[in-house]
């Protein structure tokens, strides 16, 4: 080997730097078990301890500990808990904001149609384009009534623009509204106080990731996150006022709306006296609990309040107060009230101990243009602070336009004995009134039922500023630490047991060639993880997945050399020169490098296609094979070198394993249309599995909601599964997930609906239903929150929007594709012959559908869960990848002796290539099984349906190597080539 004194000082170099970059994740480490134990428990007080110490030196007396945690290497959510939400800014906010809040029915009939027609992976403002195409007519987007409006100035965009022009201008306008959303959530997650948050822009889609790790409180995560925090002042009608109104609505939907004769009246004469201003009411219809709207009230309310509701009748008392019938109601100068609810309050009954949770009901002195007097633009500081009462609130300190406005308000409200109401988000936070005259200064207060937690995250928002655009979770993942500790422990168990697996079986088959191999793989996982925390790289689960996989496939660049080696020494060649040969580029080095480019090409367009945890699979895959390579090739030749320079015997084997595998001369290409025959047969079941038991699709490709629950107790499956589909409406499946006490239960309940409301509500109606499974009473905060030492309730959750679903599945779809086709590519290119690339994409096509279709008949019947999903979609290019590894091996072997000087016709060369190359084939994967293996039983639930594919795909790619890809070939090539191909191999048979 040349230059092998710069191979050994290039691998000492990248040794220490890997070394040295792991140091301070080892340092990093150190400080946060000493935090932890410092905190007890605590977890705010474990984050104010790594706080004041980040400016502290802790490694080298030169870096502190916030360097030290910059260069770590970080666990991703599914190894360190936490929560990752993926945020969708609504681009149709943008639009309607850009458009002044145009009323033309053309412009608001695209945005509907938009969203109805939006097509998988296509961006909600190339479906509004399309949309607008088709409703358009004479209509122009820089009609004056659309966009040529006082938002854009004349050289912008005017109404003598195109359409071509507006669309230019409203993708920068779009850009923008996405990067000053990402610049609030920066600063509001960056004030938030969780170690290492990290906030990314998903390229041009207007979404937004969010990982949180640590981060335990789910449903104040989800609002601090998608609040858009429009804080608005508004004057409020005061309860006398609108009782009228009230009256006459619930008199008028008696004629429409059919009342539960069962409903207990809650209104007695005494109590509509208070509210209504006609003292003549019918109190007999009130006693009947025949009020429509009223009987959803719990009790009336005074002052701003006009009533008090349970948070489940507000959506019908909404629905009543939006009827055009009773709209037309309102007297003329309250024509424009503006019916808004305060912030939910959560009581509990001291006597029955239950909780009701309501919500008070307000009517703001709207407009038409529904504009607040005093908007929140004009706060310039807000802070959480403490009231007279010693009561949590928020303070604000208003500019000067805003500071003069709040005088104005302020007078209105003392002189009229009026009320102010402050909502955020349209949600009234409190109402106050004026008793000591006009404010000035613009110093002010929120007051209201707050902890102090809220509060905090109040004056963050406020300070941060407002969302361009409503943000929508379209997306999230919730993980507890303990199953985090879980998945740790599962993965480096799993690492630890295939590394030594691999080792031995290396020493046992190759003898002291075997050590080297070893010493090389040794070497590889160092560089592995140094590039990793040099690059600041996110370490997963599935990530660790692709380092126990990297431990199978960085000994075949090994196993190819030594192969050859041992064949060159069986032709009576020195050691010296079986091992150059090897090394050569007619050796082993052509097929090494045909191997893993096919393996980069597939892994690059995982890492393209993939997201989340997937991503980092791949990238792990990726970094793996070119260490692998760099160790294989360069590392392990220095000690076999040494060997030759010592003149010590090596002979790649054993005494025992000397003859194995050798002496093949199977005729593969006799019985190839019997494995025609057995794989057409596979494929038609397969298609015929998929049309009666269809796939087990994921939330990742249908939407959905999945709760993985455990309780204190077994609980029943079938039972949970019939309770829960009652208490939602729709099907909620429960399926044993490990343990007999752990379900995971998944329900596209509400899945198309937006809102951290909507979630909240998903998560209180499963702990309702859920908590009487446990032996003791569990609250909501215990179910559904994490914290550490979690033992029951909600260990992860995640929501899968029906947006991004399609989005996953499409992605999914072209990377299967994709994979096909790029190595297919590869393969013409390099082998010169169409007939390679055939036989590859047919035996890659043929283990695709033989993993689905195993799915397909297995997934109802099997212990663990073999879902669809993304993690099975890597399993698949995994195993395309794989597949076209041994297969080009095979290939190489055929293209070498059809180019050399053995004797015989076509088929004793192609016969004769596949039996010579079964000692790699067989060794290969052999080790991968054994990894894989590993990682099936030590690696967790959670992986388990993922390396069940891989598993099935290394057996049935290894088969369609050999039975269908290299027979494809032989029966594809042309009888001019077979002809030329016989004609010098069989010229001098003897």
């Amino acid at each position: 080997m040349q230059n092998k004194g710069l191979v050994k000082f290039f691998a000492i170099l990248f040794a220490l730097v890997s070394i040295y970059q792991l140091s301070f994740t080892f340092v990093a480490n150190k400080v946060k078990d000493d935090a932890k134990n410092f905190a007890g428990g605590n977890p705010e007080k474990e984050i104010r301890y790594l706080d004041s110490i980040g400016k502290e030196k802790v490694f080298l007396d030169f870096f502190t500990y916030n360097d030290v945690k910059d260069k770590q290497i970080n666990k991703g959510l599914d190894l360190e808990g936490g929560i990752q939400v993926i945020l969708q800014i609504s681009v149709k906010d943008v639009l309607v904001q850009l458009s002044n809040n145009s009323k033309n029915p053309i412009f608001n009939k695209s945005l509907e149609d938009a969203k109805l027609n939006q097509k998988g992976n296509q961006s909600y403002l190339d479906a509004f384009f399309e949309a607008f195409e088709a409703n358009k007519g004479t209509t122009k987007l820089a009609s004056p009534d659309i966009f040529a409006n006082r938002n854009f100035d004349d050289q912008e965009l005017n109404f003598n623009s195109t359409d071509a022009q507006v669309q230019k201008v409203l993708r920068r306008k779009v850009d923008e509204s996405v990067e000053s959303a990402f610049g609030v959530l920066r600063s509001r997650i960056d004030k938030f106080g969780v170690t290492q948050p990290n906030i990314a822009k998903l390229g041009q889609t207007g979404r937004i990731l969010i990982e949180l790790p640590g981060a335990k409180d789910v449903d104040r995560i989800k609002k601090l996150v998608s609040s858009k925090a429009e804080l608005e002042f508004w004057e409020t009608f005061k309860a006398e006022e609108l009782g009228g109104f009230l009256q006459q609505a619930n008199e008028s939907l008696k004629a429409t709306v059919k009342v539960d004769e069962k409903v207990e009246a809650v209104k007695a004469e005494d109590s509509l006296s208070k509210l209504l201003t006609d003292k003549s009411a019918d109190s007999t219809a009130a006693k009947k609990g025949n009020n429509p709207l009223f009987d959803k009230f719990v009790s009336i309310g005074g002052g701003p309040i006009l009533a008090i509701v349970n948070t489940k009748d507000t959506a019908a008392v909404n629905g009543y107060l939006k009827r055009n019938e009773i709209k037309a109601l309102l007297p003329g100068d309250k024509r424009f009230a503006k019916f808004v609810w305060g912030k939910p309050v959560t009581k509990t009954d001291a006597k029955t101990k239950k909780e009701t949770t309501t919500v008070d009901l307000y009517a703001l002195k709207g407009n038409k243009d529904d504009v607040a007097p005093l908007g929140g633009g004009v706060i310039v500081d807000a802070g959480d602070t403490f009231d007279q009462m010693g009561k949590p609130a928020v303070s604000m300190q208003m500019n000067g336009a805003g500071a003069k406005e709040w005088e104005r308000l302020t007078n209105n409200a003392y002189t009229q004995k009026g009320f102010i109401a402050i909502a955020l988000d349209d949600v009234v936070y409190s109402a106050p009134g004026v008793t000591s005259g006009p404010i000035s200064g613009g110093r002010s207060e929120i007051t209201g039922s707050f902890d102090v937690a809220e509060t905090k995250d109040l004056a963050n928002v406020l300070r941060a500023g407002k969302l361009p655009a409503t943000a929508e979770i379209i997306q999230s993942e919730i993980v507890g630490p303990s199953l985090g500790e879980i998945a740790i422990n599962a993965g480096l168990t799993s690492s630890i047991v295939g590394f030594l697996l691999v080792c031995l079986w290396m020493v046992f088959y190759y003898g002291r060639a075997g050590w080297y191999a070893n010493a090389a793989l040794l070497l590889n996982l160092l560089f592995l993880f140094g590039v990793m925390a040099s690059f600041g790289f996110v370490l997963t689960l599935p990530g660790i997945a692709g380092i126990v996989l990297t431990l199978g496939t960085a000994v075949d660049a090994n196993i190819i050399i030594y192969e050859r080696a041992k064949e060159e020494l069986r032709e009576g060649k020195t050691l010296a020169e079986a091992v150059k040969s090897s090394y050569g580029w007619k050796g082993a080095m052509r097929s090494i490098i045909d191997a893993n480019v096919t393996h980069v090409l597939t892994g690059a367009i995982l890492y393209t296609f993939g997201t989340g945890p997937i991503k980092g699979f791949a990238l792990t895959l990726l970094i793996g094979i070119f260490t692998s390579l760099f160790t294989s090739i360069f590392i392990a030749r220095i000690f076999i070198d040494r060997d030759i320079a010592k003149n010590r015997s090596l002979m790649f084997c054993t005494p025992l394993t000397k003859n194995w595998f050798t002496g093949f001369h199977f005729d593969f290409i006799k019985v190839r249309k019997w494995s025609y025959i057995f794989s057409t047969l596979v494929v038609i079941g397969s298609c015929v599995s998929f049309a009666v038991n269809g796939l087990d699709e994921g939330v990742d490709f249908v939407g959905g909601r999945t709760f993985q629950v455990k309780f204190d107790k077994p609980v029943e499956a079938t039972k949970v599964s019939e309770e829960l589909s009652a208490v939602f409406g729709v099907a909620v499946e429960a399926k044993v997930f490990g343990d007999d006490n752990q379900l995971k239960l998944t329900t596209k309940y509400k899945i198309k609906e937006d809102g951290v409301e909507v979630d909240k509500e998903v998560n209180e109606k499963l702990h309702n239903s859920l908590k009487k499974y446990y032996t003791e009473n569990i609250s909501y905060e215990k179910f559904i929150n994490t914290y550490d030492g979690k033992k029951v309730g909600v260990l992860q959750a995640s929501k899968v929007g029906a947006a991004i679903s399609a989005d996953i599945k499409t992605n999914s779809f072209w990377a299967v594709i994709g994979a096909m086709l790029v190595v297919g590519l590869y393969l013409v290119i390099s082998f010169r012959k169409w007939q390679y690339s055939l036989g590859a994409i047919g035996a890659i096509l043929h283990d695709v559908i033989f993993v689905l279709g195993l799915y397909s008949l297995l997934y109802k019947y099997m212990p663990f869960h073999m879902e669809m999903d993304q993690h099975f979609i890597a399993a698949i290019l995994t195993v395309i990848g794989y597949s076209m590894n041994d297969t080009v091996i095979v290939f190489d072997r055929v293209r070498e002796f059809l180019a050399g000087n053995i004797k015989g016709n076509f088929k004793d060369v192609v016969n004769a290539s596949i039996n010579t190359t079964l000692s790699r084939t067989i060794n290969t994967s052999f080790t991968m099984i054994i990894v894989l293996l590993i990682m099936f039983v030590f690696g967790g639930d959670s992986i388990r349906g993922f390396i069940f594919a891989m598993l099935v795909g290394i057996f049935v790619g290894t088969y369609s190597s050999l039975f269908i890809a290299t027979p494809i070939v032989y029966d594809t090539m042309s009888k001019k080539q077979v002809e030329e191909i016989e004609s010098r191999h069989t010229g001098n048979q003897a």
